[in-house]
């Protein structure tokens, strides 16, 4: 590694008052969310940073110009800067070909991932709490952040999604506590281990461990594999709350050489949580011998609420004032969010894209719309769903809600037919439950086929990780 970059992550002084190296970097990626959060923070702390990617466009391209960040559109070895010290920083969709890496590459450039970015830059200095899991990360992640933020305590957080509570999802601040959503998924082009190993966790959340992304993990066993590596850089003095009711995750924790928490409904969690109850704007229940409110619905909000809190109580935070912080917590964009009502009609947009995610959402929003008839529309579209792994699963978890529409595969020429997802399938197996299904190939069939089915009062919600062709604006300009 070069000298600046040694002395950077050093700590190493070199000037009086002992201020940090001054550094060049260059984002290949950068409008990415967490590239472009990332990038801006580096040049906060007075580091010198461009970047490039294919598509530069507002808010991203607005907000990275607003902090001086010269941006390139596409990729070109001329975009890479000609001092031969910059650190070179890969986002995660950038492959062998792109011509930016393959410049860096001849020329033997410094190069890091994003996660490496962090943990040289930011996460060495701090302590770090981890949250992971198949489902759940990003809305715990965010009460978490919150709470720590209702307590004071200013933490710097990296959120795969936007908070109501704050106003982006990434940000550096004063305190000595960052809270980082912990992805499974693999890390650069040439580091296919998971994200999270990256983040020197002192706390690790592990919410939940099945299968999914099908495109990296052979089976849930190397899913597996892939946190008890996790579990095996948590330091002594630190601590890993589990899900007390998940055998998957029980699994992956049995050689922790820290502390264990489990934290769950069944009678062996350490910390268990009870008297639980929902209500159409809210779910309350007991922690630590306290009561608890969170706006949110359904068995997995309350879970997810119940490692924040415990989380957060880890580092002394007052009960109280964790029940008053959950309280105010206002949600996160695209879990369960109202798009809008129209005649009578709510329209709700969700990230949901596995079986599990899928079922609970349902079923939360059962509470929180008593005796109203819900319609869910899902959209194949990550790279689990668009194969036929879930072809069991979906239909069960999509048979929830009172009538379901189901679109067109994904890009469904990268997948092989033998391999893909069968929605036809997928829908005649919720009819044979007795449910109105339809199989419609894209937004616009499936507006036209669902609105002559709406009544007064009933429920949409649309499942997809994507924009879904715009089809939350056109369900409620046709309603």
């Amino acid at each position: 590694m070069s000298g600046p970059f040694l002395h950077a992550i050093s700590g190493t002084p070199t000037a009086p008052g002992g201020e940090r190296r001054h550094l060049r970097f260059h984002f290949i990626g950068i409008c990415g969310t967490a590239m472009g959060a990332v990038a801006a923070m580096l040049k906060d702390q007075g580091h010198t940073v461009t970047g490039s990617d294919q598509s530069v466009y507002p808010p991203m391209s607005t907000f990275l110009e607003g902090k001086g960040i010269k941006t390139d559109s596409g990729f070109s070895a001329d975009h890479l800067p000609a001092d031969k010290d910059t650190i070179i920083v890969v986002g995660n969709a950038i492959s062998r070909g792109n011509p930016e890496l393959e410049a860096a590459l001849d020329e033997k450039r410094l190069y890091l991932s994003l996660p490496e970015t962090l943990k040289y830059f930011f996460l060495r200095q701090s302590h770090n709490l981890v949250v992971t899991g198949t489902h759940g990360k990003t809305t715990t992640t965010s009460l978490l952040a919150w709470l720590f933020q209702h307590a004071g305590k200013e933490p710097s957080y990296l959120i795969g999604g936007l908070p109501k509570n704050f106003t982006e999802g990434c940000r550096k601040q004063d305190g000595k506590h960052w809270i980082l959503e912990g992805d499974e998924y693999d890390t650069a082009f040439f580091d296919k281990r998971s994200k999270f190993l990256h983040y020197l966790p002192e706390l690790v959340i592990i919410n939940n461990v099945e299968f999914d992304h099908a495109d990296i993990y052979e089976n849930l066993a190397a899913i597996q594999l892939s946190f008890r590596r996790l579990v095996r850089i948590v330091p002594r003095n630190g601590i890993i709350l589990v899900n007390a009711d998940d055998p998957s995750a029980l699994e992956v924790v049995k050689e922790s050489p820290a502390p264990l928490l489990e934290v769950g409904f069944g009678p062996n969690a350490g910390a268990r949580i009870g008297d639980v109850a929902y209500f159409p704007d809210r779910s309350e229940f007991t922690l630590f011998g306290h009561r608890f409110t969170v706006p949110l619905s359904g068995e997995f909000n309350v879970r997810n609420a119940a490692m924040a809190v415990a989380a957060a109580h880890f580092y002394h935070i007052p009960l109280e004032t964790l029940a008053q912080g959950l309280a105010a917590f206002e949600g996160i964009r695209r879990r369960q969010d109202v798009r809008g009502v129209k005649n009578g009609v709510t329209v709700i947009d969700d990230f949901g894209h596995h079986p599990t995610a899928i079922r609970e959402t349902l079923k939360g929003l059962r509470h929180q719309y008593p005796g109203r008839r819900l319609w869910a529309i899902f959209e194949p579209r990550s790279n689990t769903t668009r194969r036929a792994v879930f072809q069991q699963s979906l239909p069960e978890a999509l048979g929830e809600a009172d009538g379901v529409f189901v679109a067109q595969v994904a890009a469904l020429e990268q997948i092989a037919v033998a391999d893909r997802l069968n929605p036809e399938k997928v829908v005649s197996d919720i009819a044979a439950m007795g449910k109105p299904a339809h199989y419609s190939a894209n937004a616009d069939t499936i507006v036209a086929g669902l609105v002559p089915l709406l009544q007064h009062n009933d429920v949409v919600v649309v499942f997809s990780n994507g924009g879904f062709g715009g089809i939350h604006e056109k369900l409620l300009q046709a309603i």
